[in-house]
């Protein structure tokens, strides 16, 4: 098997290059290279075009030597909240296709000592950048009981999350929450009979969001997405859960995050993309059966008019 391929399979692969509406002289942007299965195949489709990639974790970065002798190839070690930035820098003005692939990576998830997991043991951190100073040991042991329900309950839809927040205020004054297992240990009691599992991942999801700001890191790429592309550019988004998807919806529908589109004085919407597919597209069964994290994507994608 090829390295992108154990480092991470691309979900979606076919769906996201169809969405994308490639030409080969265009330029475009994948904002979250991890294993580079997307930008590979984006690559191929391109003889004079131009592809400049995001990452922010070391380990992408390391992954994408084998590309960076291609001079149609750029990678940019940066968080996607600062597109525009980064390609100003790069004398980038205009883009032909954005793609994001939201989430964790396979590599990510599979690295214990990353500890994105609840199946491996290791210290509470879940960065997706290791340079940045957040980590989930320090939001679970330094925030305050209304501070740890409202990420538990907002960012992890956790039923019980003032249960579970008050259950770690009180243990942490004990003994430091440090490890998976730790708090694995500590919720355990609180987690529905028989769906212990899913209870952990929601308060893992939670914790992940809140380390990363992955919230707000997507509302400020989407709202930078319409300003770098060009007329008929296209931007492909694929989110794992609801949180993601209901911004990206919102966005392509009306041009933000809440409220009603706004009109102009003729009655016309304001918005700056236009939704080129009415519902969102799935993996498919046989895709599915082959990547379980296909199961849970969503793809928008949206065009410049």
């Amino acid at each position: 098997m090829d390295l992108q391929n154990t480092y991470h399979e691309p979900v979606m692969l076919a769906e996201c290059l169809e969405g994308l509406n490639i030409r080969p002289d265009g330029t475009y942007v994948d904002v979250t290279f991890g294993g580079g299965g997307h930008s590979r195949a984006i690559l191929e489709r391109l003889t004079t075009g131009r592809l400049l990639v995001f990452d922010q974790d070391p380990d992408a970065a390391a992954n994408s030597d084998a590309l960076k002798a291609d001079p149609r190839f750029t990678f940019i070690a940066a968080n996607f909240r600062h597109l525009k930035r980064y390609l100003k820098l790069h004398k980038v003005e205009k883009v032909d296709g954005i793609l994001a692939d939201l989430g964790v990576s396979s590599h990510q998830i599979n690295t214990p000592e990353r500890g994105f997991s609840t199946r491996f043991d290791a210290d509470l951190d879940m960065r997706m950048n290791p340079n940045s100073e957040k980590t989930a040991r320090e939001v679970l042991n330094v925030r305050s009981a209304g501070e740890l329900q409202r990420i538990l309950g907002m960012y992890g839809e956790v039923h019980n999350a003032k249960t579970a927040a008050e259950a770690i205020f009180s243990a942490r004054h004990n003994t430091p929450i440090e490890t998976v297992n730790d708090l694995k240990s500590l919720l355990l009691r609180y987690a529905p009979k028989h769906r212990e599992n899913k209870y952990f991942a929601q308060v893992f999801q939670a914790l992940r969001i809140e380390v990363n700001d992955e919230l707000s890191v997507l509302e400020e790429f989407l709202m930078q997405s319409p300003e770098v592309l060009n007329p008929g550019g296209r931007l492909v988004v694929m989110s794992y859960h609801s949180l993601e998807d209901r911004l990206v919806k919102n966005f392509i529908q009306k041009g933000k995050f809440d409220g009603d589109v706004e009109k102009d004085f003729f009655g016309n919407e304001i918005k700056p993309l236009k939704s080129v597919t009415r519902k969102p597209v799935e993996a498919s069964t046989e895709e599915v059966a082959r990547n379980s994290r296909a199961r849970s994507a969503k793809l928008r994608i949206a065009e410049k008019p």
